[in-house]
């Protein structure tokens, strides 16, 4: 009794939706579905069978070819196109007989076919089999899923380490429109390059344990690289003390400038407290040292059969370096080209330019301009 009372709500999750228009007919196939322990519902014709499985869909519909109104033909092609109830099973019940009417159920999609009148044990092997076939395309479809939703959370996991979690869902809906975000083929881009570097680190090293400095790292790290996510930055490279993050790559930012900006005002904001802190607590003063260029660029992956990294290279990348090195803690260098974007966007007072530079590996020099917030 108890293994009874166990299964019983079990099966009467099966529903089995019953249209047609003979009353006594619907209810003699609800009797026969009820005795094998599943639900079932009648409805008198396609507008009640459509507004029925809009308000919840059932496990099978047995539909009447003869309908007032729509015929069973064209409801059953109505509930395969809708991808929502698509994967329905639909037995078609009807007294026509010629090949004619057959075929018609076929191509309207039907899964199988009664006889008229109703005999209860070819209906409940009928419905028994497409119930059978029923549940096991739901396990395979909910084993789809899941596999869908681990693989998009691989990528998401993988790609969450480079660029910011809203770029990440944008890769992951793009997956599967034929879009690649990062290109396997080598291109040439204009981007803006932002590389931030600790000063002092070299100081904090011989002054501070090694897991302590391990940690102070992370610490710098997390918080630059969440001022890089804010304004949906790409992060390129970590090494070091050093951060590269690129702009308008790989997806276009028509104001990439714009964001390198904000990019570097926040990660000396951001990092103003943790100095501090590491200041009162081991006795260090440092800072953030950020250099900032815009121009063309290579995209692409770069190393060996063993490794390989996607990354940016060019003249551009090696400005931005050198702007970096040289710049002082909380201080931002960036190249001419570069201020030109974002002169609207800097207060005039805290812009020194440091004239046409000859930056250490360059044959021209280019012109600099200091930005102290």
């Amino acid at each position: 009794m108890a293994d009874a009372a166990q299964r019983a709500p079990t099966q009467a999750t099966y529903r089995v939706l019953v249209v047609d228009d003979d009353p006594d007919m619907a209810a003699l196939l609800a009797r026969m579905i009820a005795k094998e322990g599943m639900q079932a519902e009648t409805v008198s014709d396609g507008g009640a069978a459509i507004a029925s499985i809009g308000a919840g869909l059932p496990d099978l519909v047995l539909l009447d070819v003869m309908l007032p109104g729509d015929s069973g033909f064209d409801i059953c092609e109505r509930l395969k196109r809708d991808p929502a109830t698509a994967l329905i099973p639909v037995v078609l019940v009807t007294a026509l007989e010629d090949h004619e009417s057959r075929v018609r159920g076929i191509e309207a999609g039907a899964d199988d076919f009664l006889s008229k009148p109703v005999r209860r044990e070819e209906l409940v092997a009928r419905v028994k089999t497409l119930r059978r076939l029923h549940e096991t395309r739901r396990e395979l479809e909910a084993r789809r899923l899941a596999a869908e939703v681990q693989r998009k959370e691989a990528i998401r996991k993988a790609f969450s380490r480079y660029v910011s979690p809203r770029l990440t869902d944008k890769i992951i809906r793009d997956t599967g429109s034929g879009e690649a975000p990062f290109k396997s083929q080598a291109e040439r881009a204009d981007v803006v390059a932002l590389f931030a570097d600790l000063r002092g680190f070299t100081r904090i090293t011989e002054s501070v344990g090694v897991d302590r400095v391990v940690d102070m790292l992370n610490e710098y790290f997390s918080v630059l690289t969440e001022a890089a996510y804010q304004y949906e930055g790409t992060i390129f490279n970590m090494a070091g003390d050093s951060l590269l993050v690129g702009f308008n790559v790989p997806f276009p930012q028509a104001d990439a400038p714009a964001r390198a900006w904000r990019t570097a005002k926040d990660m000396m904001s951001r990092f103003a407290p943790v100095s501090a802190e590491w200041r009162a607590r081991h006795g260090v003063t440092t800072g953030v040292g950020i250099g900032i260029c815009r121009g063309e660029a290579i995209i692409g992956n770069v190393g060996s059969p063993h490794f390989m990294s996607y990354t940016v290279i060019g003249n551009t990348i090696n400005t931005a370096a050198r702007l970096m090195q040289m710049a002082q803690a909380d201080e931002v260098l960036v190249s001419g080209t570069l201020y030109e974007a974002i002169r609207s966007l800097v207060p005039a007072a805290n812009v020194h330019s440091r004239g046409e530079v000859a930056l250490r590996g360059k044959s021209e020099a280019i012109a600099v301009y200091s930005i102290k917030l």
